[in-house]
């Protein structure tokens, strides 16, 4: 892992760039010299760790007392795309313009993107957890279809915080019954691009006998600041 750039903000928190091989990442960490818990933040469906809402998270949680850490995973972000990545995402544009069903489309384009990632991201977990100042446990906040195949095979991570706002593979609402870590479960009431029975019957699938759903009104950009605060509350009972 190599650190590209760092600025401290004036929260507190140091923010530092950095890659490794070919992935690129921000680290964000609190103004403590102690070793401190990990939160990994993905943002849903492969958007770029630079997203303003993303960032606005990180910074939150950084500065509760957390390293935190986003990468652009393989086909996410700003890292480059195939020639197939291009031919689906253009066929989703042309979809849902025709207002034609965009599951099939969906289905062949978020189940790649996480087969790709997963292992990108356990990478970097290997990397981060050799930093000093970092000393876990590990936790997991956002794209939930990702976070799903996280919790499934990665054994360093205690507790997850998903977004529903995203399509869910069905390979990956499969592996729902295998994750056991505690679990909180963010729902927009009425969000436009995922049917709320479908992300209901997600929830029902998850194995952990510890999970909490909080379902608020709005569309999908619509959740509440107040449900990141209380991310780190969950985050706080879990990890530390």
């Amino acid at each position: 892992m190599q650190f590209t750039s760092e600025r401290r903000l004036d929260d507190g928190v140091l923010a530092r760039e950095f890659t490794l091989g070919e992935i690129p990442g921000t680290l964000w960490t609190p103004a403590s010299a102690a070793p401190v818990p990990l939160i990994l933040m993905a943002h849903n469906n492969g958007l770029p760790k630079s997203a303003d809402r993303l960032v606005a998270r990180a910074r939150h949680c950084a500065a509760a007392g957390y390293a935190v850490a986003s990468i652009d995973a393989a086909g996410c972000g700003d890292r480059p795309r195939t020639a197939a990545d291009e031919q689906v995402r253009a066929e989703l544009r042309r979809a849902m313009q025709a207002g034609e069903p965009v599951d099939g489309i969906f289905e062949s384009m978020i189940g790649p993107l996480v087969e790709r990632a997963a292992p990108e991201w356990r990478t970097t977990l290997d990397a981060l957890l050799e930093l000093p100042g970092i000393g876990g446990p590990v936790g997991y906040s956002g794209w939930t279809a990702l976070g799903i195949r996280l919790a499934a095979v990665e054994p360093r991570i205690a507790a997850a915080g998903f977004f529903a706002g995203g399509y869910v593979p069905r390979a990956q609402r499969e592996e729902a019954r295998k994750v056991t870590v505690p679990l909180l479960f963010l729902l927009q009431w009425d969000d436009e691009g995922n049917p709320r029975q479908r992300a209901l019957d997600l929830f029902d699938a998850f194995g952990t006998e510890e999970k909490t759903l909080h379902a608020n009104l709005g569309g999908h950009t619509g959740t509440p600041w107040f449900e990141v605060e209380d991310g780190n509350r969950f985050f706080d009972r879990h990890l530390k």
